[in-house]
């Protein structure tokens, strides 16, 4: 959530005053000054016979339009809960994955309305939910990568304003693995009515562009979104023709609807196994019998598109989540051609506070709109890797799982640690030891003003 901005008039009645009762008690002007004074309390009397008399300034009653906060500078009241009656004081409400909610697109607009400080800039208000299992990792060093992975995105919704929730337990205790984000992505919508979307990202994806932020004018027509493609949907019927493991979903009623169905093919189902040989029946790519949240969600998009397809955005045309080992590799090319662009754009150079990140990162992106392969990859998924269990894909070695995981925080954590005046010389050196000042780039005299 991006704070209102305070709004303040550079200019007060008051401060007017001291302005002129400076001037009127100078020596040469001591007696222009007293009628001066004479005249103001004719007129102020006279303002309460004639309310039409304009001196220049007015006093402006606070707006009763909710719309109109984020200009009023009351911002977000956190101490106030009114007695209004609310979906919470309903005994039926629960936030279980197992009872459906109903109505609730009205009961969230209600809730709003007895919280009007919410209403401003709910349309973009975003809670990322993660989390990762209850019990501590078996590798070795699995919660220390946990840590980092958490790290990143604390960093990334701290940049960008934007609420956090790390959930560590099994909120339906037949719900686990991957079906674990289910039950908790409801919770958090009915924990969270002033935000307009949840964003659900696995523990093991990290932000590798920490100033890149979600194009939601783009989704506005849409409830979910995800990387995708539909030909391979519709045309290859591959269980991989989409990742659950990040996905941006809406807090409205369909989301509640789709949530329940898609959870239904789930361990919390009696078809549970029927479910899984109905998927492996038909996506012939998919080699475990299981039933997993991804086909699911696939099976659902495939078989009925006329109900779901016009409300899913299949994003493909950045890195919404992207398979780390396709991108790792590029890091250190991509550090570079940044700092080429830096070098040519002083506003770039500029040191900066963290809180004012914002624009900056726009006015880069209006640079990148060429960029190919080179530009920073959104978010890096470790899918198959396993940071805490240990376990991984046989395609690879779990030694370079963990290396290049290290190489990917430190990519991100360099964007970060830039506001600090610090940073990673060596992508595979996290130590204190290595850590380095950032040079300040002064300005070459030719190059005018920032």
């Amino acid at each position: 959530m991006v704070s209102p901005k305070l709004s303040h008039s550079q200019f007060s009645p008051m401060a007017k005053l001291r302005n002129l009762s400076f001037w009127c008690f100078s020596d040469g002007l001591l007696n222009c000054g007293g009628v001066f004074l004479a005249i103001l309390l004719v007129c102020s009397f006279w303002s309460f016979l004639t309310p039409t008399l304009n001196l220049g300034f007015s006093i402006t009653e606070p707006s009763s339009n909710p719309v109109e906060c984020k200009e009023s500078g009351i911002g977000v009241n956190l101490n106030s809960d009114p007695e209004d009656h609310t979906f919470y004081d309903d005994p039926e409400m629960s936030y279980s994955i197992e009872k459906p909610v109903k109505d609730w697109d009205e009961k969230r607009r209600e809730w709003l309305k007895h919280h009007p400080w919410f209403a401003a800039g709910a349309s973009e208000r975003i809670v990322l939910v993660t989390g990762s299992q209850p019990k501590p990792c078996k590798n070795p060093i699995g919660d220390h990568l946990l840590l980092r992975f958490f790290k990143n995105k604390v960093d990334y919704c701290r940049i960008h304003g934007y609420d956090i929730f790390y959930n560590n337990l099994l909120l339906h205790p037949k719900m686990d693995s991957y079906w674990a984000k289910l039950p908790v992505v409801k919770a958090a919508m009915l924990a969270h009515p002033e935000a307009e979307w949840i964003w659900w990202v696995d523990s093991d994806a990290l932000f590798t562009d920490m100033e890149f932020k979600l194009p939601l004018e783009r989704y506005k027509d849409h409830n979910l979104v995800v990387h995708g493609w539909p030909n391979l949907i519709y045309k290859s019927k591959s269980w991989t023709s989409l990742n659950a493991g990040v996905f941006l979903i809406r807090n409205c009623q369909w989301s509640m609807d789709l949530i329940k169905t898609w959870s239904n093919m789930g361990p919390m189902s009696k078809d549970y196994k029927k479910w899984g040989q109905i998927q492996r029946s038909t996506f012939k790519d998919k080699l475990f019998p299981d039933s997993d949240d991804q086909s699911a969600l696939v099976y659902l998009l495939y078989k009925e598109k006329e109900k779901y397809y016009g409300h899913v955005y299949l994003e493909a045309e950045f890195y919404f989540q992207g398979y780390w080992v396709e991108i790792v590799g590029g890091y250190e090319n991509t550090t570079e051609r940044y700092l080429e662009i830096e070098r040519g754009v002083r506003k770039l150079r500029r040191r900066h506070a963290e809180k004012v990140s914002e624009q900056y990162g726009a006015f880069r992106e209006e640079l990148l709109k060429e960029a190919g392969s080179w530009r920073r990859p959104f978010i890096t998924h470790f899918t198959g890797c396993q940071p805490c269990s240990g376990d991984h894909n046989q395609m690879y070695s779990g030694e370079s799982c963990w290396n290049v995981m290290l190489k990917a925080f430190n990519f991100a954590d360099n964007q970060v640690l830039r506001k600090y005046g610090f940073l990673h010389p060596d992508l595979q050196d996290s130590s204190t030891l290595g850590l380095t000042e950032v040079p300040f780039d002064y300005p070459a005299a030719d190059e005018g003003p920032w």
